[in-house]
């Protein structure tokens, strides 16, 4: 039978490891040292996506690093009600939220009766390279990072039309030029293509326009994806600018205080 006094030192510990493994006082050790341990933890789970083949080394350290990220995913989950402060609710939407998500996907790959399950199919190749996903567990640790998060939460109409400006502009040269020029190009995509490393300006030159109309569109969609490709830059500079000197404001009124 569990007593009031379990109960409470139960309510304490897991108190505690919540303050741990979440963002905790600056003073507290433990904290930081975790927040260390996990980032050095992610950087040396992605070291055996650089070799091709898997070795000894690269199984031993796959196994560490996911044993490392399952206590934490399960260290989250039983405190998932403090984060989320929905009570007992807390437990079955936490699973649900995007970093718990990242975090399991970061997990399923390397469980070996999962992989042996899924690579029956052909897609069981590329759910392997999701543990590439690991990566952004350092979203976490960083506010660097947060405020790059905060820029494109705050700018995402902004690159949501330009976005749309490319598809369409794309699209609409590759129709043009597919009609244009129906020997070149076998297929639609090929246009589609073509266009787009044409307004990227990359241009690699595998597929090219051969006729004066042709060349002629060519040079206006290089011209025009000068712009469009530098527009996302200078909304997510300028926002990134903003959320310096907002973050440079904050520091300094608690400077003051």
């Amino acid at each position: 039978m569990f007593t009031m006094h379990d109960r409470g030192r139960g309510f304490v510990m897991r108190k505690r490891i919540y303050g741990v493994i979440e963002v905790g006082e600056e003073k507290d050790k433990v904290s930081q040292a975790y927040d260390i341990l996990m980032m050095i933890t992610i950087i040396v789970s992605i070291a055996p996506l650089a070799v091709k083949t898997e070795n000894m080394a690269t199984t031993i350290i796959d196994r560490v690093t996911v044993t490392i990220f399952i206590i934490d995913y399960i260290l989250r989950l039983i405190t998932a009600d403090y984060r989320l402060k929905k009570g007992a609710l807390s437990f079955i939407e936490y699973p649900f939220t995007f970093m718990a998500i990242i975090d399991l996907v970061s997990i399923l790959p390397s469980l070996s009766i999962l992989s042996r399950g899924f690579r029956v199919l052909k897609v069981a190749r590329l759910l392997r390279t999701l543990r590439v996903f690991r990566v952004f567990k350092a979203f976490r640790y960083s506010k660097n990072v947060s405020m790059l998060v905060n820029v494109f939460r705050k700018q995402k109409d902004s690159l949501v039309v330009v976005g749309w400006l490319a598809v369409g502009y794309i699209v609409t040269t590759a129709l043009i030029i597919f009609n244009f020029e129906p020997d070149t190009f076998d297929s639609f995509f090929d246009a589609v293509y073509w266009a787009t490393v044409s307004l990227t300006t990359v241009g690699y030159g595998d597929i090219y326009a051969t006729s004066i109309v042709g060349k002629i569109i060519t040079m206006l969609s290089a011209v025009f994806g000068i712009a469009v490709v530098a527009l996302p830059a200078g909304i997510i500079t300028a926002g990134y600018m903003k959320e310096l000197d907002d973050a440079k404001e904050r520091d300094h009124s608690d400077t003051k205080e």
